[in-house]
């Protein structure tokens, strides 16, 4: 894969990964505030999911998605050194279409299954 192209893409990863982390951000903190304001008991409530597992889902998804920033970081850092596209455990070649359809794989297939 061209790596200026590679570089468009990983940034353009990148930016919709902030932007979810972001929005996810200020979910959490809307869900915090409205469970502080509350008088209700929702850890007891029979009819509805507790504000601690929406919490923790939302919670889970913002990890996930520092989790991919920092992975495309790397890919980005793979790029700047020249290694971008080779494989981090065998040096084999990554795939184009695999590099397409996740930039920021450090593993071929191969290796991404061992």
């Amino acid at each position: 894969m061209d790596p200026e192209f590679a570089r468009g893409v990983l940034r353009s990863e990148r930016n919709e990964a902030m932007h979810r982390l972001n929005d996810l951000g200020r979910s959490f903190d809307d869900i915090v505030e409205a469970a502080l304001d509350s008088n209700g008991d929702d850890e007891h409530d029979v009819e509805g999911v507790s504000v601690a597992v929406i919490r923790a889902q939302v919670a889970g998804l913002m990890a996930a998605d520092r989790s991919k920033i920092e992975q495309i970081e790397e890919a980005v850092r793979r790029l700047d050194a020249g290694t971008y596209g080779q494989c981090l455990r065998c040096g084999m070649a990554i795939p184009r279409d695999r590099l397409v359809a996740r930039p920021f794989t450090p593993w071929c297939v191969g290796c991404a299954g061992a």
